[in-house]
């Protein structure tokens, strides 16, 4: 019991340390961070049982990591124990047929319409929808739409699944910098998920409307792993940068993970709104209700209408 009373007053005090804000920003800001991003997926890796109790113990200090839900309870590696997937069960996903489910288990960052192609960083910190997605048509599409930011925490479950049954069309990587995507840096870096390594992923659902998900990385994320490509996509990854695909996926099923904490953006066009329990600051487990489609959009861009033909002929 003694042991468990020190190791939460090391942990209480590193938790005050940590979240001064100049400190917080300092420390995982103000570093090498590529280089410290690739040391890490470097230390991540290693196989060695003495290392990986070591690296798992030390993340304990700085989080309240919670094993319990994990479907194994030994790790070969701190990777292993970052993308470790759950019991099954652990996640059941809404029935709702309309419902847009969470990808992720996520800290609900900023959230609501997309207005005049932008969207919310942070309070009083816009970012043109243009500079994230790098797609003028997909900016048109999603104006009076939807979005909802979902960040991980590095303690979280780390992998993402799909929010509805849809078929993935195409993956945009861009690659870019690794700035800590915590609510600190939000504040002080102007259009930070526009700088960082993203991907951006675009889905087809049954009814013809396009959903995008755009993982993005953050200092410290080594890597993001696609299930359905055969690439790891990370800072040394040299192209193809816009990857066509033709997945099928079904309401909840796995569509990858990070090596670390990082954040998932959400985007769905006018027609969908958001989830009753779904606020700025809320916690949201995968497989809840994100989104729900109240009416499908009418009209879709010209280059999107052939796709949408195509994928109700696939599903005929």
């Amino acid at each position: 019991m003694q042991a468990n009373d020190t190791e939460m007053t090391v942990n209480s005090f590193i938790a005050r340390v940590v979240q001064q804000e100049d400190l917080n920003f300092l420390l995982t800001n103000r570093i090498p961070r590529r280089l410290l991003t690739q040391f890490m997926g470097w230390l991540s890796r290693i196989e060695q049982p003495l290392v990986c109790r070591g690296c798992i113990a030390l993340w304990r200090l700085f989080t309240d990591l919670d094993l319990s839900e994990a479907k194994k309870t030994r790790f070969k590696s701190l990777h292993d124990c970052f993308t470790r997937e759950l019991k099954e069960g652990a996640r059941p996903i809404d029935p709702d047929p309309r419902a847009l489910v969470s990808p992720c288990d996520a800290l609900v960052g900023a959230c609501g319409t997309v207005t005049d192609g932008s969207v919310l960083q942070a309070k009083g910190f816009l970012y043109p929808l243009l500079d994230l997605l790098s797609d003028a048509a997909l900016v048109r599409y999603y104006q009076g739409g939807q979005y909802a930011t979902l960040r991980l925490t590095s303690s979280m479950y780390h992998r993402f699944h799909a929010p509805a049954a849809c078929r993935v069309e195409q993956v945009n990587y861009i690659s870019g910098d690794t700035w800590n995507v915590n609510p600190i840096a939000l504040k002080r870096v102007e259009r930070l998920f526009c700088k960082n390594e993203r991907a951006v992923i675009r889905c087809r659902l049954p009814c013809g409307a396009l959903i995008t998900l755009v993982p993005v990385a953050a200092i410290l994320v080594a890597s993001m792993r696609l299930k359905f490509l055969d690439v790891l996509l990370h800072l040394r990854y040299r192209g193809p940068n816009v990857i066509a695909c033709d997945v099928a996926l079904r309401r909840g099923e796995e569509m990858g993970w990070f090596e670390h904490g990082s954040t998932i953006i959400v985007f769905a066009p006018r027609g969908v709104s958001l989830g009753e329990e779904v606020h700025e600051s809320g916690h949201i487990r995968m497989g809840r209700p994100l989104m729900r489609i109240d009416q499908i959009p009418a009209h879709l861009p010209p280059f999107m209408v052939r796709s949408a033909e195509q994928s109700r002929v696939d599903s005929a």
